[in-house]
């Protein structure tokens, strides 16, 4: 039975308010959200990283015992009693190791895949209505480099709690042996780890201003791409080509700027750890001096020492990696709480598919069962009229989500950041004020507002010529819900007068097209277009 990826039930059409949506509040709040969702993953993970840092706890002990009742005395039993414990402690900690790594790589995943599939699903639900909220750089940035950020984190937090509770169980093997260096152990971890807060906020903001920069980057590499045709046939390629270089050397100076705040970061954590070890050690010999310690007992004070340093480094890691995932979670907010403008009615009024299509703005009319093609000399024109008939929202505004920049900081940015929010709830209010008032454009004198949208749109099919073709086979382009029968798969194709794709794709039926149809010419992609428009036949 397939039981990963785990499926997600979020965004489905329809669904305002399911429990099972991503709590967009503010990031903190979506990252504890998205922690939520794997906590069997994440108690087993902490539960078997504590047994993997078993040799680590006890080994500095076991070592010691072993000099003491051993060494010193000269009693082999004793060396090979203490031996086979730490062997035994060492298994366990290996078998515990192997079984962690699994788990936090599964829930690595599950954040990763998860996040995507949101991503997926928001960008299905609210269709054409993404593009004018937010650039399409940052949807794709959210689903690739940001989800990671989102694993990475779980992963870190698990090895994080693991070594804070091996910390604590070694700050009490210690106090029992010394109380004064087992305060200095106990007091010395959170010291040195929060003396690296101060840089965690200039950290920060290069950090949010390399990932704005890389969605930049992204959604003009999107734009280039998808214009390539119309660039090459003006030539315009040098000039998007130095614009994109130029965004390009912007974002890898914003990412060594990032790199070398990261780079000071994990050098104090180096820095502060070996002072932590030497004043350790220093305090650890003035023990033995005075009678307090035995040898065995500051061997193990050494050993415990060495180990200070993996949960430290741990714990600094742990605040860079949620520093990151705060930047990448305020981005996937914007996302996520995007809302679609269309509003179910309590009771919606049926459509009568036998009916005439109105335009009350053109005097517009489509008969039912016929297909209607509308030719314009104004294509802005056409477009409104097949954005009403379709009950879509027309174009309005750019996207109006823009990251800061590198000069605005405190009150400045706070601004921006309000400013940016009142923008989105703006064009968000917009979107839907026109889709909740009325159409204009009735079906047997029943306005378009006052159906179910799904009702509309499997009654009523609007097809232009900027629609899009995925990758995959004919057949899957013509064909997507698989309805049809081969015949009549082969007569919607003559009908569009699409053969010529047949003929000239390898494999026929099965015959790959590219992303977007990028092996056809215009026409063809067109045409093959109006050949799934035929299949779906709607009334």
């Amino acid at each position: 039975m397939r039981d990963f990826p785990p499926r997600i039930d979020t965004f489905w059409s329809g669904r305002e308010a399911s429990s099972e949506n991503p709590d967009t509040a503010s990031p903190a709040r979506f990252l504890r959200w998205m922690l939520r969702r794997q906590p069997d993953v994440l108690a087993a993970s902490l539960l078997l990283g504590v047994f993997w840092q078993l040799p680590l706890m006890l080994g500095p002990w076991i070592f010691g015992r072993a000099i003491d009742d051993g060494v010193l005395t000269g009693e082999p039993a004793q060396i090979a009693g203490w031996s086979g414990v730490l062997l035994v402690v060492t298994l366990v900690g290996a078998v515990c190791g192997i079984l962690v790594h699994t788990l936090v790589v599964r829930g690595w995943l599950i954040a990763l895949y998860g996040t995507t599939e949101m991503v997926t699903r928001k960008t299905a639900q609210l269709g054409h209505v993404l593009p004018r909220r937010l650039p399409t750089g940052e949807v794709l940035s959210v689903a690739s480099s940001d989800s990671d950020e989102f694993g990475a984190m779980a992963e870190i937090l698990t090895r994080a709690g693991a070594q804070l509770l091996a910390f604590l169980g070694v700050a009490a093997i210690v106090l029992s042996t010394s109380t004064k260096l087992g305060i200095m152990v106990l007091v010395a971890a959170p010291l040195l780890a929060g003396a690296a807060g101060p840089l965690l906020m200039p950290l920060h903001r290069r950090q949010a201003l390399e990932r704005s920069r890389n969605s930049e980057l992204t959604s003009m590499a999107t734009d280039i791409v998808a214009g390539l045709r119309i660039l090459r046939g003006i030539g315009g390629e040098r000039t998007f080509g130095q614009n994109y270089a130029r965004q390009s050397r912007s974002a890898m100076q914003a990412g060594v700027s990032a790199g070398i705040w990261q780079a000071v970061v994990e050098g104090l954590g180096v820095l502060f750890s070996g002072v932590f070890i030497v004043l350790l050690m220093w305090a650890g010999a003035h023990e033995v001096f005075a009678g307090r310690l035995s040898i065995g007992q500051l061997v193990s004070f050494l050993g415990y020492a060495l180990f200070m340093v993996g949960p430290i480094r741990t714990f600094l890691e742990a605040a860079q990696k949620v520093t990151r995932a705060l930047v990448s979670a305020r981005k996937a907010v914007a996302i996520f709480e995007q809302r679609p403008p269309w509003t179910r009615r309590a009771v919606p009024v049926p459509l009568d598919p036998s009916c005439e299509l109105v335009d009350e703005a053109t005097g517009f009319v489509a008969h039912p069962r016929r297909l209607t093609i509308v030719v314009d000399a104004v294509p802005e024109r056409s477009a409104a009229l097949a954005d009403r008939l379709g009950r879509y929202l027309p174009p309005g505004t750019d996207p109006v989500a823009h990251e800061l920049e590198e000069s605005l900081k405190g009150r400045a940015a706070r601004q921006e950041r309000r400013a940016r929010a009142a923008r989105r709830e703006q064009a968000a209010l917009l979107d839907l004020a026109r889709a909740s008032g009325p159409w204009n454009v009735t079906l047997g004198g029943v306005d378009l507002s006052e159906a179910d949208l799904r009702t509309v749109r499997e009654t009523i099919h609007v097809s232009d010529t900027g629609s899009s073709l995925f990758a995959g086979t004919l057949q899957e382009a013509v064909d997507p819900h698989q309805r049809l029968t081969q015949q009549q798969a082969e007569q919607v194709l003559a009908a569009a007068n699409a053969e010529d794709v047949y003929d000239a794709l390898p494999g026929g039926w099965q015959g790959r097209l590219d992303e977007r149809g990028r092996g056809l010419s215009g026409g063809q992609r067109q045409r093959v277009v109006l050949a799934r428009a035929l299949a779906l036949d709607p009334p």
